[in-house]
């Protein structure tokens, strides 16, 4: 009866997803996010001196939420509970109170309560831990794809640390990977797989830092060759690249690849090349970049390549960013597509960052200069009495709304940072700063 069981129990095992077995349980085996669990971090003392505290992890899938939770209960000894935000409510809320005090009450065991998606909890479901939480009957561990600040309420935030998970890197989902396809218990070793490094590369690329996934394309390529003889078990990058359905370009997201493409799409805006910035883009888009770092990439091009040439620039831009945000792929890239041509066509300036530039330098030079009295806030008896807010005068209250008065440290008095060019709309904003300028200096006497 015994024997039976136990092969009942590794049939089940060995038919459980490879990424499933692969889960570290302890914080020894757990690869990556050494911010959070580096050698005298908060969270790896809290675990190994077993004095956890209620915590949200925030990262994108795959970035190990669930098995650091998992890990939390298993080297403390706690009670582990889990519930998901989309299968329960607040009834099932009561019954995981109630369990969790009878744990207490006759086990002396702590309950740590796993909340996975807790974004999707509405605020009464949300309301409900709170006392439990304040109490210290249960621990919560709640897990989150979304921003915390906007979906999870400020009484649970302020009671919960919020630690950000990072996506692998590729050296990690390597490391996660050679585990997997060299344990024999609970991986493929027994398989005796051959993988080529061209095909591992393209595992871990396809995966996106997202280690669930990277073990899924393992298994995936892996069902491809294990019926055959055992020395024709090789996945190679054309064995990745059918398990997959994914053929990628040459591109490597993080190597020279990836800034060389980069580099060429901002150099294409710069030189107004709509067609050249246009196919730069879609080379990015296809070998599967990031869309939101190319976003975010022409978001700061529009302030410091076309500026105030073109003010509409950066307003195009972010709608476009916003627009991709809502529609997403394959759909959203026309969006920033638009953009993209927007900024090559637009008239270019970079007198914005120069003069923020040089901003920067001058306060690295002069340090935490003093406001002028006159143009400090005044909100007390005391402070009018010393002088802040005296002879300021109100701009709205003379001819065009302009009067000639210092607003920078006495220090800097005088300096000009900001020039404008003689194009786009900057030649307008050049010619009423040589009249205001004019004013200013006619005004200190000079």
């Amino acid at each position: 009866m015994d024997l039976f069981n136990q092969s009942e129990k590794e049939t089940e095992e060995a038919a459980r997803p490879l990424a499933e077995r692969m889960r570290p349980k302890t914080l020894n085996a757990f690869v990556g996010q050494t911010h959070l669990l580096g050698k005298d971090s908060v969270l790896r003392r809290a675990i190994k001196e077993d004095r956890l505290f209620s915590v949200i992890f925030w990262g994108p899938p795959g970035s190990g939420k669930t098995t650091l939770a998992r890990i939390m209960a298993n080297e403390t000894k706690s009670h582990f509970e889990t519930f998901s935000a989309v299968l329960s409510g607040v009834r099932e809320i009561r019954a995981v109170i109630d369990e969790a005090n009878a744990q207490r009450r006759y086990h002396q065991q702590k309950t740590l309560l796993f909340v996975d998606e807790i974004h999707r909890f509405n605020k009464a479901q949300q309301d409900a831990f709170l006392p439990h939480v304040e109490s210290g009957l249960i621990t919560l561990i709640g897990a989150t794809t979304e921003n915390p600040s906007f979906e999870v309420i400020s009484p649970l935030l302020s009671r919960a640390r919020v630690m950000v998970l990072e996506p692998f890197s590729d050296k990690e989902l390597s490391i996660i990977l050679r585990r997997a396809i060299s344990d024999k218990k609970k991986g493929l070793g027994a398989l005796s797989l051959q993988v080529e490094p061209d095909a591992l590369e393209h595992i871990i690329w396809a995966a996106n830092g997202d280690a669930r996934t990277v073990l899924n394309n393992l298994e995936a390529a892996a069902s491809l060759v294990r019926e055959k003889d055992v020395r024709e078990r090789k996945i190679t990058r054309a064995v990745a690249e059918a398990a997959l359905q994914i053929k990628a370009l040459q591109y490597d997201k993080h190597g020279e690849e990836h800034y060389n493409l980069i580099s060429a799409f901002h150099k294409s805006l710069r030189g107004s090349d709509p067609d050249a910035a246009l196919y730069w883009l879609g080379r990015m888009l296809a070998a599967g970049e990031d869309p939101l770092y190319i976003a975010r990439r022409m978001v700061r091009f529009a302030s410091e390549d076309v500026g105030n040439a073109d003010p509409r620039a950066l307003s195009v831009t972010v709608s476009a960013v916003q627009a991709f945000q809502f529609v997403g792929l394959p759909e959203g890239d026309l969006a920033l597509a638009q953009a993209a041509v927007y900024l090559a066509t637009a008239p270019k300036s970079n007198a914005l960052y120069a003069g923020y530039g040089r901003v920067k330098q001058a306060i690295s030079q002069t340090g935490t200069l003093p406001a002028p009295l006159h143009i400090r806030n005044a909100p007390t008896r005391l402070m009018k009495d010393l002088g802040y807010g005296k002879d300021y005068k109100y701009a709205h209250d003379f001819g065009d709304a302009y009067v000639p008065q210092e607003h920078l440290p006495e220090k800097l008095r005088g300096q000009v940072y900001y020039e404008p060019r003689d194009r786009g709309y900057e030649k307008i904003i050049k010619e009423r700063l040589k009249k205001w300028r004019k004013l200013r200096l006619m005004d200190r006497g000079g």
